[in-house]
């Protein structure tokens, strides 16, 4: 079929952007340097009339669809090869209602212009740990990061959502209009729609106690049997993820560069008086290196900003775990000591706390019962290093994964097949697949982790 592209022109405002554009090369770029997709077409949206617009083009002329927001994913699911690439990038605003403490953010804004946003008004949205992801993909997936034990997951805070659907209509979703497609967002992912607005909750965050503490990676087994029982005990006010990792270099003092360790990132919104008691147990354990203090919460969130910019080698991989049993530790230890290059990284954030209370059904965000999701990541800035990178996360993965619960957060998974996303789904699946039925049964958002509607 032809495709007569002056059609697509009538019916945008936005840029619109083909492989002979001057610009394509750098449009197409996305986070993971690892990813190399070539798109027939590129729409930069401006509005939501150019999101129905570009939606019903590529419905109609049987094209492959993507829908970029921040370009953060790991297996570059917000980009495909000779298709449409509709990318929220122009899609942006964030304004806070005091009134309520409630968010309006665009589908394409990233998390550090939110927090920008919310931070003069002493609120702050839970989100993950890298400013520069963006809002869509993050929230779709469930959003785990600093202040999952205090005020649960990015999708427990969301209170409403426009979208665009696949016939080209336009809805708003909460929990009482179009309550069912509501609840498949929270951690479906984008398989219903193309989310252009998000509500969502804000909570009291201003300032917080945060930063890194670390120890010798020979210590590994040694800090995580002791983190495992400190953290699910403490308040829900402190929150750290453990991680094994190298120092890579600046800002970080000379003598922890190139060296490995156990390392864990804190975050605490609590009362700053009762911090030192709290954090006795952990200087107890003697680390080698801690610099933790008080900042404003946007700065915990472009803590590791400066050592992941756009563009490197990135390679994921992921589990969902319900402890930190002795021979899982054993294996953290091996992986850890062997971490191919300085940025490579292993971290759990812990599932306990607010992160917790719903219940597996409540959203398709299946592994409440879980206590960390965990994620093996190769990253490097040259593409020589491609091949060890990704064959360590995998190597670290595949070893971890006998003592898993089986799925993996979706929003730390590479293109891996169907079975690792029905597993990550667990008994929500086959729901997921009834309203992905209903409301995309041509199955046109299927450039993500796809749940295939019913033939």
């Amino acid at each position: 079929m032809e495709i007569n592209l002056d059609e697509l022109r009538s019916g945008v405002r936005g840029e619109i952007i083909l492989p002979e554009s001057e610009n394509y090369d750098e449009a197409r770029k996305v986070y993971n340097g690892m990813i190399d997709k070539k798109p027939g077409i590129i729409v930069r949206c401006i509005d939501v009339a150019d999101v129905i617009a570009c939606v019903n083009f590529g419905r109609e002329n049987d094209l492959l669809v993507a829908v970029r927001g921040g370009g953060h994913n790991g297996g570059g699911l917000g980009i495909c090869d000779n298709g449409l690439v509709i990318d929220l990038s122009g899609i942006k605003f964030v304004r806070v209602n005091t009134a309520d403490n409630t968010v309006r953010v665009g589908g394409g804004n990233v998390w550090g212009e939110v927090d920008h946003a919310t931070h003069p008004f002493g609120l702050a949205v839970p989100a993950g740990i890298i400013s520069t992801t963006g809002v869509g993909g993050l929230t779709l997936g469930g959003g785990v990061g600093h202040l999952s034990r205090k005020y649960g997951l990015t999708i427990d805070n969301l209170l409403e959502a426009d979208m665009v659907l696949a016939d080209g209509s336009f809805v708003t979703v909460n929990e009482n209009q179009n309550a069912d497609l509501f609840w498949a967002i929270r951690g479906g992912g984008g398989n219903f729609g193309i989310v252009t607005s998000f509500k969502f909750q804000g909570h009291p965050v201003k300032t917080v106690i945060g930063g890194p503490t670390l120890w010798p990676v020979e210590r590994t087994e040694e800090i995580m049997e002791w983190y495992h029982d400190f953290i699910h005990n403490a308040p829900e006010d402190l929150n750290g993820f453990v991680a094994t990792m190298v120092i890579p270099g600046p800002p970080f003092p000379d003598f922890l560069h190139l060296k490995k360790f156990c390392g864990i990132v804190w975050c605490y919104t609590g009362d700053p008086a009762k911090f030192d008691e709290l954090f006795q147990p952990v200087r107890d354990k003697e680390p080698v290196f801690e610099h933790v203090g008080e900042m404003p919460y946007p700065s915990v969130q472009t803590l590791f900003d400066g050592l992941m910019p756009p563009g490197m080698q990135w390679y994921w991989r992921a589990d969902f775990f319900s402890d930190l049993r002795a021979e899982a530790r054993a294996q953290h230890l091996k992986y850890g000591q062997t971490i191919p290059t300085p940025l490579s990284q292993m971290h759990m954030y812990p599932i306990s706390g607010a992160a917790s209370r719903p219940s597996a059904t409540d959203t398709p965000w299946a592994y409440r019962d879980a206590k960390y999701a965990g994620v093996f990541v190769g990253v490097d800035p040259d593409p020589a290093n491609a091949a060890k990178l990704t064959q360590w996360a995998k190597d670290y993965q595949e070893a971890l994964h006998p003592y898993s619960s089986g799925g993996a957060y979706t929003n730390f998974m590479m293109d891996e097949g169907q079975d690792r996303v029905k597993a990550s789904y667990g008994q929500n699946y086959d729901r997921l697949v009834d309203i992905k039925s209903k409301y995309d049964p041509g199955n046109l958002f299927r450039v993500n982790q796809n749940i295939r509607p019913r033939a």
